[in-house]
């Protein structure tokens, strides 16, 4: 088993618990890790037998292109869509932050961290 990292992608998204924060945005960061057997990958060299990261990035981000209230959701529908879409994948975990958040004082990141396995996933 291998491990697959895309650490601190960043978007400008319209999530929050307070209206106001779905209207006027913030800055997020996302840490993914799946892991997959990719053995043959690196023995053979070819994509086909990985996870493209690519297509990781791009599902990340249209997840983030649609606002939720809670980071926690946030985090389950990218871990969810991960599993769904990548067959492959025996478990994801999701790191999300929120830049600077509204809590009344300093704060430079409030941040969820999620982990599923795909035995105890539910589609």
């Amino acid at each position: 088993m291998g491990e697959i990292s895309l650490e601190n992608m960043e978007f400008f998204a319209y999530h929050g618990f307070y209206d106001e924060e779905q209207k006027i945005g913030n800055k997020y960061s996302v840490d993914l890790r799946v892991w997959v057997d990719f053995h043959r990958a690196a023995v053979e060299d070819q994509l086909r037998y990985t996870v493209n990261y690519e297509k990781l990035y791009r599902l990340v981000a249209e997840v983030m292109g649609t606002p939720t209230r809670l980071l926690e959701h946030l985090a389950q529908r990218i871990a969810d869509e991960v599993l769904c879409h990548f067959k492959e994948v025996e478990k994801v975990e999701v790191s999300v932050a929120k830049h600077n958040p509204p809590i009344g004082g300093v704060c430079a990141k409030a941040r969820v961290r999620l982990v599923v396995n795909r035995a105890t996933f539910q589609q």
